[in-house]
């Protein structure tokens, strides 16, 4: 394991945390009833919550000088290390929810394993944000099942949202050098471990909530490794547009 692989470890932990909070955060004052509207933005301000933390300690780790707010703000989309399914629009209800579903599953999982991390400080990391996802897990996955076992109307939006989603589901548990390097080092989490947990528990929660799991097991992969759908760009248009037109200001 090399410094560089410890540092975009982190970074792809933080990136996943931020982006998705980012997403979420799109739905204040837009959510379809009040409780919900302050529910998600709860969640977004969370996983911000875990991406400040870990940018911050990857920083370090990189010791470049670099604060969390610069790795957030002064990056460009190829220098994004999340995955694909974080950065997927929010479109409707139904697609928020598959989403944020998809993800707590295995952010949890992984969250799980990274609390006996040898990296003292991001299991410590690991072990606050694990009580706030397994919130956000028992969120979501009740949301599943109640739009999916509700209406037809929800049925059929919950349906085509996890038909669409789907192949956007596999990358955050499919491991590469990194992972394997990271795991080595006693830091990483086994993410061949954790993929049979997690197709378990997205099969036991689809299957309450009535929705039919997609045949193809082909998924798409590469923002673990910079490699961004277009969605990505405008996200970062909008996250980033302060603190780029005006560098250095404080309040």
């Amino acid at each position: 394991m090399t410094t560089q692989q410890h540092f975009q470890y982190l970074l792809r932990l933080g990136d996943n945390a931020l982006i998705l909070g980012q997403r979420l955060s799109e739905w204040c004052g837009h959510g379809p009833v009040l409780e919900q509207d302050i529910a998600i933005t709860n969640i977004a301000l969370d996983l911000v919550g875990q991406a400040r933390s870990i940018l911050e300690y990857a920083g370090q780790v990189e010791g470049a000088g670099r604060s969390e707010d610069d790795l957030a703000y002064h990056r460009n989309a190829h220098q994004f290390f999340n995955i694909l399914l974080v950065e997927q629009p929010n479109q409707d209800w139904a697609y928020t929810i598959v989403r944020q579903f998809f993800f707590d599953a295995g952010h949890y999982l992984i969250l799980e394993q990274l609390t006996n991390s040898s990296d003292e400080h991001l299991a410590a990391i690991a072990q606050k944000s694990l009580k706030e996802v397994a919130y956000h897990l028992r969120y979501s996955s009740e949301w599943v099942i109640r739009l999916g076992d509700g209406t037809e109307i929800s049925h059929e939006k919950m349906q085509n949202a996890v038909n669409e989603l789907w192949m956007f589901s596999g990358e955050l548990c499919t491991p590469d050098d990194i992972d394997h390097a990271m795991l080595e080092a006693g830091i990483g989490a086994d993410l061949l471990r954790i993929q049979p947990l997690y197709r378990n528990k997205v099969e036991e929660i689809l299957r309450e909530a009535t929705l039919q799991i997609p045949a193809s097991d082909w998924m798409q992969s590469g923002g673990k490794q910079g490699r961004h759908t277009e969605h990505m760009d405008y996200i970062l248009a909008e996250m980033q547009q302060v603190p780029r037109a005006m560098p250095g200001l404080t309040w």
